[in-house]
């Protein structure tokens, strides 16, 4: 089979059922086909001058170095390699530290294979391919408003608040315990002057706090 022509992809995943569909998703298709798979940064990273991919597929979760320090090693040492996150974590947090680092793309786990070629056709056109969720946090980032009162981690607080998660929840989803998730909080109320998660929530509301 005639390679030259295809991009190469190299897949960083440590879900070895994951990486196999994505492998086989890959080599699918015409355009692309994969050159080596890892289920680590470090063996990855110590290849990355032989392997030299057009386009590493990258999870976030890995043993030992994770996916956002591995990203920036790989920029630093092949500068044109594009760089697809593919993760399961999908709040702004990750977002942004991921794409900081040098991430091109951002897309969910619960991607499908058509999704999944689309991006890799996509970031081959000089696109920024994003998952559906994931672009509209990017939006609403930007629609936040620049005064507000409360810092960044209050304000991924308050916006986990407001889709309904609990204290459990939301120190799950952001590696703090819950004690420190119950402070951030009173902080927040203390900021916004109100007594209570519904107030707190108009008030975000109204001044475009989230």
């Amino acid at each position: 089979m005639n390679t030259s022509f295809k991009k190469r992809v190299v897949i960083i995943e440590d879900d070895v059922e994951i990486r196999n569909s994505y492998e086989l998703i890959v080599n699918s298709s015409p355009k692309f086909f994969v050159l080596n798979t890892y289920d680590n940064c470090e063996d990855a990273i110590k290849q990355i001058h032989n392997d030299k991919p057009d386009i590493v597929l990258m999870d976030v979760e890995l043993s030992g170095m994770s996916g956002i320090a591995g990203t920036k090693i790989i920029k630093d040492k092949i500068p044109h390699a594009e760089i697809i996150i593919i993760s399961v974590y999908d709040n702004s947090e990750m977002v942004f530290e991921a794409l900081r680092s040098g991430a091109s793309g951002y897309i969910t786990k619960s991607s499908n294979y058509i999704e999944l070629l689309a991006a890799l056709d996509e970031i081959t056109k000089g696109g920024a391919p994003m998952s559906t969720k994931i672009a509209r946090l990017v939006i609403d980032t930007f629609h936040i408003n620049p005064n507000s009162p409360l810092s960044k981690r209050e304000t991924q607080i308050l916006q986990l608040i407001s889709e309904g998660k609990t204290y459990t929840q939301i120190s799950e989803e952001l590696f703090i315990s819950k004690d420190t998730a119950k402070s951030h909080i009173r902080n927040i109320y203390s900021k916004l002057q109100v007594n209570n998660k519904s107030e707190a929530l108009a008030k975000a509301t109204s001044d475009k706090l989230i």
